[in-house]
C-alpha cells in the first residue's frame, strides 16, 4: 500500500504499519505534498480493521525529519500564515488522533516540524547519535507549539534551553531529558518495529481508551499553543526576519552546491 511518492506505507506482518517520509534529498523535510499525504495516510490506517500499530520513519539514514522545508517556509506570505499553520497543525493532530499506538523510529535528524511529529507519538526510539532539537529561532520563527510539545515531556529549564538556543542534542542526552522513550545502539527500525508489534499485542480497546484519555488531557494545551502560534509568527514575518534568514540560508546552501 502506498500513498504518494512522499509518504510510503507498508502493511507488515502481525498488523504494523511501516509509514516512511520519502524525501531523503531534503532530509524529509515538510512540504505540502508530504504534509497532505501523511494525513491521509495516518487517517486512513486509524480506520485500517488490520492495522493494530504504526511505525513512523524516515527514508535514509540521515533523517527522521529535518523540519519545514525551508523553500516552502520562505516564500510563505503574510496574509497565508493562519491557513499555513492550520495545516501544519493538522498532521500533528492526525498523529495525536491515532487511536492505535505509534512507534517514531528517530533515524539521524529530528529537527522543528520532525522533532514535533515524533513528539506526537506515543513511543520514541532513537540512536545515542541522533540529532534532535528546536532550532526556530535561527530561522526567525517563535517556539511556540514545539515548546508546548516538549513541556509534555521535560522540564522548563531543558524547554527554555532547546527553545531560545535552537541547538540540537544528541539521542543519548534527549533521551537523559526525557524527549527520547528508548535508545537503540544499533537498529533504530528494527527495535521500534519490535516495540510495535510488542504494543500491538495489548486489547485494542484498552488502548484507544487510555490514548483518548492522553489527548483529551493535552488537547486544551495544544489548541492554546497552536492559536498562539500563528499570532507569534505573524509578528515573526511581519518583521521580515525568517524570510530574510531562510533566503539567506538557501543562497549559501546553493552556492556551495554549484562549488567545484
Amino acid at each position: 500500500m502506498s500513498i504518494t511518492q512522499s509518504v510510503w506505507v507498508e502493511i507488515q506482518e502481525g498488523g504494523i504499519a511501516l509509514v516512511t517520509l520519502n524525501r531523503p534529498a531534503s532530509l524529509n523535510a515538510v512540504n505540502q505534498t508530504l504534509r497532505s499525504a501523511l494525513i491521509a495516510a495516518l487517517q486512513q490506517l486509524n480506520h485500517h480493521p488490520e492495522v493494530r500499530a504504526i511505525v513512523l520513519t524516515g527514508a535514509g539514514d540521515r533523517a527522521f525529519c529535518a523540519g519545514q522545508d525551508l523553500e516552502e517556509a520562505s516564500a510563505i506570505e503574510w496574509t497565508q500564515i493562519a491557513s499555513w499553520l492550520t495545516a501544519q497543525r493538522a498532521m500533528y493532530q492526525a498523529v495525536r488522533d491515532l487511536d492505535k499506538p505509534c512507534v517514531a523510529a528517530i533515524n539521524g535528524v529530528a529537527a522543528g516540524a520532525g522533532m514535533q511529529l515524533a513528539l506526537c507519538a506515543d513511543w520514541r526510539i532513537a540512536s545515542p547519535e541522533a540529532r534532535i532539537g528546536q532550532p526556530e529561532v535561527k530561522a526567525g520563527l517563535a517556539s511556540i507549539v514545539g515548546s508546548y510539545l516538549m513541556s509534555l515531556h521535560t522540564s522548563l529549564t531543558h524547554n527554555t534551553q532547546l527553545s531560545l538556543s535552537g541547538e540540537l542534542i544528541s539521542g543519548q542526552r534527549a533521551h537523559e531529558i526525557g524527549l527520547i522513550t528508548e535508545l537503540a545502539h544499533v537498529d533504530v527500525l528494527g527495535t521500534a518495529l519490535t516495540r510495535a508489534r510488542s504494543l500491538a499485542q495489548h486489547p485494542a480497546t484498552a488502548i484507544r481508551q487510555s490514548k483518548q484519555r492522553f489527548r483529551a488531557l493535552t488537547q486544551p494545551g495544544f489548541d492554546d499553543a497552536c492559536t498562539a502560534g500563528i499570532r507569534a509568527q505573524l509578528e515573526c514575518y511581519a518583521s521580515g526576519e525568517p524570510q530574510t534568514t531562510m533566503r539567506a540560508f538557501l543562497d549559501a546552501r546553493a552556492r556551495k552546491g554549484n562549488t567545484p
